[in-house]
């Protein structure tokens, strides 16, 4: 895959990643409206009662669209705590956790005013421990139609089945922390991924 665009993602599926780390090039879209229930600010693990969506919550300007670069996370409410209670929760006990937590950690100490600033160090944290390269920027304006590279700012979403979007491949099938409970869950969280393989991912990833 020569290049792509993708919108941004609070710790992205996999099926995102897989995208990220598979094309020459990366789009990232920000000068996109922002819309609710997407990727955009919230991810997707595995707890003790089945799948968890965590949302970053954002601000909300009544009757005015907002650019996804214009877009401030909302401190009003605990949600670092929450958010990191939850993942402590649900991967504690994963192979690979102790190795990579601390580094994560401080994303739910410290603050960052503008939510694509959030996930793009996370993104870039990510791509880091997978120990892959990525070629990305961040868009200058908004295109609606783009026909010199894959458009994947709508395919990849939790309201869409999967198996009807044209960036979806079933993935590889690896042991989870909860598989013998609820069996496998495609397309969880990148974090998902890296605390229960480590190493492993990028190979899983690139499959």
């Amino acid at each position: 895959m020569k290049q792509a665009i993708l919108s941004t993602a609070y710790l992205g599926p996999v099926n995102y990643y897989a995208v990220l780390i598979q094309s020459d090039e990366v789009l990232i879209e920000q000068y996109d409206s922002y819309h609710k229930q997407s990727y955009r600010n919230r991810c997707r693990i595995l707890g003790a009662n089945g799948p968890l969506d965590l949302v970053i919550p954002v601000v909300k300007n009544s009757g005015v669209k907002t650019l996804v670069k214009d877009c401030r996370i909302d401190y009003s409410t605990r949600w670092q705590n929450n958010h990191w209670r939850s993942l402590f929760s649900a991967y504690n006990s994963s192979p690979f956790f102790e190795y990579y937590s601390h580094l994560l950690e401080p994303f739910y100490k410290n603050r960052r005013d503008f939510l694509i600033d959030f996930n793009t160090e996370l993104m870039e944290l990510i791509v880091e421990l997978l120990q892959v390269k990525v070629n990305y920027g961040l868009t200058n304006h908004f295109e609606k139609d783009y026909s010199t590279c894959h458009d994947f700012r709508d395919s990849i979403s939790p309201k869409k089945d999967l198996d009807l979007t044209e960036s979806y491949v079933q993935p590889i099938q690896y042991t989870q922390t909860f598989s013998e409970k609820f069996g496998f869950i495609a397309d969880l969280s990148i974090v998902d991924l890296l605390f229960n393989c480590g190493p492993e991912s990028e190979s899983i990833l690139l499959k």
